[in-house]
């Protein structure tokens, strides 16, 4: 007869440590979550800043990907010693002549084994279209539109967009969930 492998039981019970590649607090509060809904036991989850190496305002899909990619590595080279490290990057691109933004996430654990997501994405008003064009960072240009101050560390494009329906942590949520897939189907993925 089989019977399951056993699992160390201290292993269970010990807290993970999650290190954010960023110290905005949307960014740590939508990782806690999602490491939550995804695992049981207990995480502590911490903000680091990290640099991205890509643009203030990563443009196109390989761009914001890459400073993901690179907030989460980033991060596993400032603090070995956690479980997992997570980037989340957001970014912007066209759609023939309209913008949307969108952000990826990219989740890497000890083993170096790597999951990723991206948001879904929505499009973005003219007046702020062309303060980005303009070159001004997305949030920056949200403050300015909707006269706000700092609202990339609140509910951001998405949440003053949907007035609130979608804040910007859910929206982060999700695709930090998503990256973390391949750690929960191990087997599928890692083999």
């Amino acid at each position: 007869m089989n019977f399951p492998k056993r699992k160390n039981i201290k292993e269970d019970l010990r807290q993970k440590l999650i290190i954010v590649g960023s110290k905005n607090p949307v960014k740590i509060s939508c990782t806690e979550a999602a490491f939550h809904q995804a695992f049981q036991g207990s995480f502590l989850v911490e903000g680091l800043n990290i640099n991205s190496g890509v643009s203030d305002q990563p443009y196109g899909d390989e761009e914001t990907y890459q400073g993901a990619f690179n907030r989460a590595n980033n991060a596993k080279l400032v603090f070995p010693e956690a479980d997992y490290w997570v980037g989340i990057e957001g970014g912007v691109d066209l759609v023939g002549s309209e913008m949307h933004a969108f952000a990826w996430v990219v989740v890497i654990d000890k083993m170096g084994n790597v999951g990723k997501a991206r948001t879904s994405t929505f499009f973005l008003p003219k007046a702020i279209v062309e303060l980005v064009e303009a070159g001004v960072e997305l949030g920056e240009a949200d403050d300015r539109v909707f006269q706000r101050s700092n609202s990339k560390q609140e509910d951001g494009a998405v949440g003053i967009l949907t007035n609130g329906a979608l804040e910007r942590k859910e929206y982060y949520q999700q695709a930090v969930l998503l990256a973390l897939i391949p750690f929960l189907q191990r087997d599928l993925y890692f083999n």
